[in-house]
């Protein structure tokens, strides 16, 4: 018996509205610093390292929109019975460097959402697409992210 309705699987195709962010030379070297980056061009802030985004796209949320692990439930997500959240992994594909001034389009997806049986019980997958371009429309990178609920 699945627990995912069609109504639920109804959300697979469902998109954000795109987020507008500047990856300033600021950031970059706060990031850089923060991460113990030691190459030049990352603690100069003239080209981000490598995970910069992830942090760059989170919304801001109130302490009481948080669940007791420290994170938000994913606006993306129809109201599932399941609520305890773990990773699933990330597969990350990088066009080319986000760099000092580059004015960033995130657009993310609901891509997959399914159900498999585990050894405690039904598990709820589900996988999440973010995709980074310049304001131009330069793809700066693509990112699969599954997560699994229980």
């Amino acid at each position: 018996m699945s627990h995912l309705t069609p109504e639920m699987l109804a959300h697979v195709g469902r998109s954000r509205p795109p987020v507008t962010e500047l990856a300033t030379r600021r950031e970059i070297r706060k990031y850089s610093v923060a991460t113990r980056q030691r190459l030049a061009k990352y603690l100069d802030g003239l080209e981000a390292p490598p995970l910069f985004y992830v942090a760059l796209f989170w919304d801001v949320v109130s302490l009481d929109r948080m669940t007791p692990d420290g994170v938000t439930i994913d606006p993306l997500l129809p109201d599932l019975p399941f609520r305890r959240a773990m990773a699933g992994g990330i597969e990350t594909q990088y066009f080319r460097p986000i760099r000092c001034d580059d004015r960033l389009v995130a657009r993310r997806t609901l891509t997959d959402l399914y159900e498999k049986e585990g050894k405690s019980g039904p598990l709820c997958f589900y996988e999440v697409t973010l995709e980074v371009e310049t304001d131009t429309g330069v793809l700066v990178l693509r990112e699969k992210a599954t997560r699994i609920l229980r």
